[in-house]
């Protein structure tokens, strides 16, 4: 590839970085926009390569709200088919001929014992069917239970909320150009001594192999004191830079992805937070800068940070 001899220093590329650097057993991306690795693991059972707790603390509020629906209306139907095969004539206090209004009855009864709520119309007569019921119950105590402890870990559970911009940008900076990437947080948390890293990949071929080089970017500030307002995160593409001379051109045409990890303390959980992204050079935008986003309001008494302008930039020339 012709843009491979741009690069400066190949030696000085890393290898601790936990991806591999033989290029052909890669997939796409390294990481996704969200920051997870785009791995899909194989080779064992589903149940043994999924951790169903880490599953369920990380999906969307609407799916995991959905599946504690799905999974209470599910144990219920069972139960209540069960309670039908023994008989409602065992169910004191049902009092209808319907199959249906039965079937009704013995499903509410089923969501009554396993809530443990036990309203007392109807209650359960015979063994069969005070043992089945106690069963239920304990099953009922154990779900609430577990359904409790996810509730409070997904509200409990640290995390930084940070929006990344949708493309990084490559811009005028001080008579030379820069790598620039910009986020800021989103709720109102208070993240200090944030620190950023930023991981080049480029993908070169060397000896007639296509290999993945990793580059630790150097960043005019790593870390900032309070992270209250966007941040722009900026290499400055000296000759000290594996991007060096890189043309819009060499953009475009060499395959490379920026790894960028984001570390801040928040004070409110007491706890480290850590946000992850990727920009392919696809999602990069050469000869622009991001424009302003927090500016001061009418009264002169309080900054505003505008989030929808996260993504915002123009056109500029470069030197």
């Amino acid at each position: 590839m012709a843009f491979t001899k741009k690069i400066k220093d190949i030696s000085a590329s890393t290898a601790n970085t936990g991806f591999g650097t033989n290029a052909s057993s890669y997939g796409g991306r390294l990481l996704n926009n969200d920051g997870t690795p785009n791995i899909e693991k194989r080779g064992i059972g589903i149940f043994q390569r999924i951790s169903w707790f880490h599953s369920m603390l990380s999906i969307s509020g609407w799916w995991f709200f959905l599946i504690i629906l799905f999974f209470y209306i599910t144990v219920n139907l069972i139960f209540t088919f069960i309670y039908y095969l023994i008989g409602v004539e065992n169910l004191i206090g049902l009092n209808t001929n319907s199959e249906s209004e039965k079937f009704m009855e013995a499903f509410f009864f089923s969501t009554q014992t396993y809530t443990t709520v036990g309203y007392g119309r109807i209650s359960p007569s015979g063994f069969a069917m005070n043992l089945v019921s106690s069963f239920h119950a304990l099953i009922g105590l154990l779900s609430f239970a577990v359904a409790t402890g996810l509730m409070y870990g997904r509200f409990s559970r640290p995390k930084a909320f940070i929006k990344f911009a949708e493309n990084a940008v490559v811009s005028p900076f001080k008579e030379i150009s820069a790598l620039m990437i910009r986020l800021a947080p989103f709720k109102n948390t208070t993240l200090t001594d944030a620190e950023a890293k930023v991981t080049l990949a480029l993908m070169t071929e060397e000896e007639g192999k296509t290999i993945n080089r990793f580059f630790n970017l150097d960043l005019e500030l790593r870390t900032v004191n309070a992270l209250t307002l966007s941040w722009t995160v900026v290499h400055p593409i000296t000759e000290e830079s594996p991007l060096f001379n890189f043309t819009e051109e060499d953009f475009k045409n060499a395959k490379g992805e920026l790894l960028v990890f984001i570390k801040a303390f928040d004070d409110m959980f007491s706890n480290t937070v850590i946000a992850r992204t990727s920009y392919t050079f696809d999602e990069l935008r050469y000869g622009v800068k991001f424009t302003p986003m927090f500016h001061r309001d009418n009264e002169k008494n309080t900054t505003i940070l505008d989030l929808d302008k996260l993504n915002s930039f123009e056109i500029v020339q470069m030197p």
